[in-house]
């Protein structure tokens, strides 16, 4: 006997086509010379930066920081969406023509993320004619996909589902809210495309997760939690690799060599602010939080209390 025959899913297979269809953006809308970057403005709230801070910085000097930010957020995304894709394909291509309407929802939502991963990389090279720099960001994305995938599927679809929700969470609490802080508009669009296709992907993600869950048992259920606590701590030490490219960036832009009691100041509050943005708005998403549960209430405990060290301080 499986664990989830009597917990009905919140979704559906045909209201999630309906309102995807509704929805229909290509990557040349968004990005391009005739859409250029706006460089005198911030692109992301700082709810999802955290420069105020740093007084060692001047406020220009937190600007081209926030700018990095957002270069680097949108390269993450680009970069976690290669083994979401292959994950999503894989399941796509279980169910098979069986379950026509659930394959063909995988199909579209498969499609969308190799869309995305094209946007960001049309971003990338926007931002670098824009801004200037070169910006590095963690990779290559192929090994993280290698690492990410060599974990069972249900691991895979749970980092998926708290990516998803977390992603809901960044736009809805910290952009669509944060007209006042005049960021650009042009990402701010971006942002919004891309969120507009994300909130049909954690309904998918919340189906995905509970497909795959009623073929395991107990055991393999808590090994799976296990693989995507595993993948939460890769992540982690990813961030803090990308903190260091960030602050590389920032000098070679400023123009000047931060000393050493800076770099540990700006190091220690953008660690801080990596891991929250986007390890810990996912782990304590409500809807994220609900489906482990439903899983295991053992297993979601020891995620709670993972996700007491990702808390921003």
């Amino acid at each position: 006997m499986t664990l989830l025959t009597t917990i009905a899913p919140k979704y559906d297979y045909s209201s999630i086509i309906k309102d995807t269809a509704k929805i229909n953006w290509q990557v040349s809308d968004l990005i391009g010379e005739e859409r250029p970057l706006d460089f005198s403005k911030p692109f992301l709230p700082e709810a999802l930066v955290h420069t105020k801070s740093l007084a060692c910085l001047t406020l220009d000097e937190r600007l081209i920081l926030n700018q990095i930010r957002g270069h680097s957020y949108l390269n993450l995304f680009g970069l976690v969406e290669e083994f979401i894709l292959p994950l999503v394909i894989n399941h796509a291509s279980f169910l098979g023509c069986d379950r026509i309407e659930a394959t063909q929802a995988y199909l579209v939502f498969a499609a969308e993320e190799s869309k995305h991963i094209h946007l960001f990389r049309e971003f990338s090279k926007a931002f670098t004619a824009g801004f200037g720099f070169h910006c590095d960001t963690i990779g290559p994305p192929q090994a993280i996909a290698d690492f990410v995938l060599q974990h069972s599927p249900l691991g895979v679809a749970l980092v998926t589902l708290h990516i998803e929700w977390m992603t809901q969470r960044h736009f809805l609490d910290s952009v669509r809210h944060n007209q006042q802080e005049s960021l650009d508009p042009q990402f701010c669009s971006l942002l919004k495309h891309h969120w507009q296709e994300e909130a049909q992907h954690a309904r998918l993600d919340t189906l995905m997760v509970q497909e795959l869950a009623a073929r395991l048992d107990r055991s393999e259920i808590e090994a799976a939690i296990d693989d995507y606590l595993a993948i939460v701590h890769y992540l982690n030490e990813g961030l803090r690799t990308q903190v260091q490219l960030d602050i590389a960036s920032l000098e070679r832009a400023i123009g000047r060599k931060l000393n050493a009691l800076d770099c540990d100041a700006i190091q220690q509050v953008q660690e801080s602010s990596y891991q929250w943005v986007f390890l810990g708005c996912g782990m304590t998403h409500p809807n994220f939080v609900q489906s482990v549960r439903e899983l295991s209430r053992e297993g979601y405990s020891r995620i709670e209390e993972l996700s007491k060290t990702f808390a921003f301080s």
